[in-house]
């Protein structure tokens, strides 16, 4: 592939993986202000730990919807437009939960109503967030040749996992050297508003960037998928590749389970998997983790930062990684370090020995996480739907993980009250259950093209007539 060529690939990437990056930025903000969202609604309305955990993950309700929607947006108005939505609802988001109290209520008075409102604007981002976290792995995984494709794939993972990153920074700069009252009357708002600077970038940038090839080749148009696959192929390969997409929607109904129940539940089991593992309560809860096991809460945001940091290398592993060793060998060996690292948490829970050695086996579990589940069930969810349903699968495969995402991180606060122990032995046993899923359902994708998968899933079937699971088609 011609230098140009992979330039032009490179830079349409980075830009849908704003997308991505927002994801993580609007995912990972509460972080830092879920203490003061503590002080400001739940104390002084006198609201239990589970309506504050409510709280804290109602952005993930917005998730399912998005996610749910992403499917339609996607296959009725394009990739393009889709993400186009989801920057304006990000940008949306981020101003009307800094100031929720605009027009209706007066700044300082708490009341249900205000908590209603508050909740609702961190709903609709997490629209935007759902329909990112569908469609930009989608577009990448359309636009990316198959030889980069897990790389490029994966540098939307890096790209959430930087977004984390950078609030967390944010979170921390904005928090350094104040008091706890300020950060509780002023400092959370400016963590919400930090986000409407990346959002609006997104926004911008998404009108230089074409519509992906298999979209439009779906939309009969050919001549411009055409032309963006000769801006990525040599000419003879360009007309090769866009025969094969097009011969993908002639040769099979569209209907979601057409190539089989199994491709579908594959998909979701693998969303689910990787939200019931327990990454977004590390995520989520970091601070209020690392406080507990000592820190001051500016000491416990800039431990938030190692974290991270340990978050964006793990991650920078699996990108350079995934298109060599293939995509489940890095599933298995991600689970078994995960495993270890929540046993070993979960045991210093259960001892009450909760210290530097608890912050050294987090960082093992969401190292084995980063440089496994993290980047590659995005990977995988892209790769392994047929062109015909995908809209849809994707749409089902990431409601199914935004709805395991909601009930992990809001039914954390009440699991910690119960036990440390046992909730973190929970998400170990999890991380077992994972790696024994890959290794028994899971197929290979690497190095293959999106059409040359869909043909092996066409062949996968038994001598009745039935879809085998696709771990075992040829």
């Amino acid at each position: 592939m011609k230098k140009n060529k992979t330039i032009y690939i490179v830079l349409i990437t980075l830009v849908a993986t704003l997308g991505g990056l927002l994801f993580g930025y609007d995912t990972a903000v509460i972080s830092g202000a879920e203490g003061s969202l503590q002080n400001y609604f739940a104390d002084n309305l006198n609201l239990s730990s589970l309506v504050h955990g409510l709280t804290v993950s109602s952005a993930l309700i917005g998730c399912i919807i998005g996610g749910l929607l992403s499917g339609y947006f996607a296959t009725r108005f394009g990739r393009k437009r889709t993400l186009i939505l989801a920057a304006v609802l990000f940008l949306f988001s981020a101003l009307g939960s800094a100031y929720p109290e605009l027009l209706f209520f007066t700044a300082g008075e708490p009341s249900y109503a205000l908590l209603l409102l508050f909740n609702v604007y961190r709903i609709i981002g997490g629209i935007g967030v759902g329909l990112a976290s569908a469609v930009s792995p989608m577009y990448i995984g359309e636009i990316a040749p198959s030889h980069i494709r897990g790389r490029l794939v994966s540098l939307n993972q890096f790209a959430i996992i930087f977004g984390m990153l950078v609030v967390y920074f944010v979170n921390w700069g904005i928090a350094k050297g104040q008091t706890t009252e300020w950060v509780n009357e002023i400092g959370w708002r400016l963590m919400f508003a930090s986000e409407a600077i990346p959002a609006l970038l997104f926004l911008l940038l998404l009108f230089t960037v074409p519509e992906t090839p298999r979209y439009l080749a779906s939309q009969n148009k050919n001549d411009e998928a055409f032309s963006i696959l000769n801006k990525i192929y040599d000419k003879t390969m360009a007309k090769a590749t866009l025969y094969e997409i097009n011969n993908s929607f002639d040769t099979q109904k569209g209907k979601l389970f057409s190539f089989g129940v199994s491709i579908v539940v594959v998909g979701i089991l693998l969303s689910v998997f990787q939200q019931f593992v327990g990454i977004n309560v590390a995520l989520y809860y970091a601070p209020r983790i690392f406080e507990s096991m000592g820190a001051a809460r500016d000491a416990s945001m800039f431990q938030t930062i190692i974290m991270g940091l340990v978050n964006v290398i793990f991650t920078v592993i699996a990108i350079l990684t995934v298109d060599k060793f293939g995509r489940k060998p890095l599933l298995i060996i991600g689970s078994v370090g995960m495993t270890v690292g929540m046993f070993g948490v979960a045991g210093l829970a259960y001892a009450n020995a909760i210290g530097i050695a608890t912050l050294i086996f987090i960082i093992i579990y969401t190292a084995s996480f980063m440089m496994s589940w993290g980047p590659i069930v995005w990977v995988l969810i892209s790769e392994i739907f047929p062109n015909k349903i995908r809209g849809q699968a994707v749409a089902i495969a990431v409601a199914a993980q935004w709805a395991a995402n909601y009930f992990i991180s809001s039914t954390y606060p009440m699991m910690m009250e119960f036990s440390g122990g046992f909730t973190y032995t929970f998400y170990g046993v999890m991380s077992i259950l994972s790696g024994l899923f890959v290794w028994k359902f899971v197929p290979e994708t690497k190095g293959k093209s999106l059409e040359q998968l869909e043909m092996r899933l066409r062949r996968g079937k038994d001598e009745k007539g039935n879809h085998k699971p696709i771990a075992q088609s040829k």
